[in-house]
């Protein structure tokens, strides 16, 4: 369906750049605007927009996932289950990741490069798609699961970490990036499965989440901040992409896109507008989460669709993105991978020469790092090696 190819489309290029980004920690001298801005900064860089774009990604695939199951007669019942589940497997993923970031150097009777090694190799083995491994025996398939869990138990067992000069044991702190987008999916994919396409609802939904995203940033003193969860600028940028993906199915049936785009592109204008209008109470701050930045997030992220959508549908485009394909069809698998490469590179005293990691010379090489590691999650997804959850 064109639909779902603009969405991959969509979510291999917002891949391509995570990994990008994420590799900038390796870079000397790049531009500031390409960075994640500082939570004293009003402002944002490219990388602050990434993050959002790929939640807006998560909310547009909600409501056809959900529905194809619902046509193939699953009830409720099972949906909900399938929700919790994959939720529960991004939440564990993404804790252990954040983990990671305040692992002791020498506390553990393992490196911390070596825990990060055992914690990625034991995500494949719970997570990956043993369904599409042809001619695997179910023993095989439960020993490696098994094998898997105790390996996590293991590093979870052994680990200490420091924060604020404290040694600490593992903590939640702020999710990490998968731990957001598990809790930002369950709250969505359970008001999706509750009220499907009943907009007026989910709109009375967005606006309360848009009123409780101003108060985390204490406008109103008098009424106290409360999150379900997470930040709700998480929960807002899921449940745009659920009624942009709602509306998007209900005009095509009625072969409206044009009208839809309009629509959408109006919206954009509306929110880059509210979001500068409100920048002299709300600065701009991806660390804060402040309404002016999901505000001017959300536009950027249906601009973005709307573009990819008319290259998609119009052009040729495609064709220009098949390298990096796998971006969009083993996502998670594309962000697991560098847990496994940096850590090994550190572990074989690899550095990489002055000259590749400064200026524009360094943002070629991560721009040829994202590549290659999508060129070799296509392999892994040729011989049908893919995370799934």
């Amino acid at each position: 369906m064109d639909r779902v190819k603009t969405i991959d489309a969509l979510r291999a290029l917002t891949m391509f750049f995570m990994i990008f980004v994420n590799d900038f920690w390796t870079l000397k001298n790049i531009p500031e605007w390409l960075k994640h801005t500082t939570a004293e900064v009003d402002g944002m860089g490219f990388s602050d927009i990434i993050f959002p774009l790929f939640l807006f990604i998560v909310g547009l695939s909600i409501p056809l996932s959900i529905n194809v199951r619902i046509d193939n007669g699953e009830k409720n019942r099972k949906i909900f289950k399938h929700i919790i589940q994959r939720s529960f497997a991004l939440i564990i993923m993404g804790v252990f990741m954040v983990n990671y970031e305040s692992a002791s150097e020498y506390g553990m009777i393992i490196s911390k490069y070596t825990w990060e090694i055992i914690m990625a190799i034991s995500i494949f083995f719970i997570w990956v798609n043993y369904k599409k491994i042809p001619n695997l025996n179910n023993k095989v398939e439960y020993f490696l699961k098994f094998l898997g869990i105790i390996l996590l138990i293991f590093i979870a067992t052994i680990y200490e970490g420091s924060h604020s000069g404290e040694t600490t044991w593992m903590r939640t702190s702020w999710w990490g990036i998968l731990g957001l987008i598990g809790w930002a999916y369950l709250f969505n994919g359970l008001v999706y499965l509750l009220l499907r396409n009943k907009i007026k609802f989910l709109f009375i939904i967005f606006l309360a989440l848009m009123f409780m995203n101003v108060q985390e940033n204490n406008f109103l003193e008098v009424i106290p901040a409360f999150k379900i969860i997470v930040g709700a600028s998480n929960h807002l940028f899921v449940l745009s992409g659920v009624l942009t993906s709602i509306f998007f199915v209900k005009y095509f049936k009625e072969q409206q896109e044009n009208l839809f785009l309009k629509i959408l592109f109006g919206c954009s204008i509306i929110f880059l507008v509210y979001g500068f209008l409100i920048r002299p109470f709300f600065h701009i701050s991806k660390i804060y989460g402040s309404p002016s930045w999901v505000a001017i997030c959300t536009a950027i992220n249906l601009f973005s669709f709307i573009i990819l959508f008319l290259l998609v549908e119009k052009t040729n485009f495609n064709k220009f993105l098949k390298p990096i394909k796998a971006a969009g069809t083993s996502t998670l698998t594309c962000y697991l991978i560098p847990y496994l490469i940096y850590p090994s590179l550190v572990l074989v005293n690899f550095s990489w020469p002055e000259w590749m990691i400064v200026g524009n010379v360094g943002l070629v090489k991560s721009l040829l790092f994202s590549l290659s590691i999508i060129v070799f999650v296509r392999i892994l997804e040729k011989n049908n090696l893919k995370l799934k959850i």
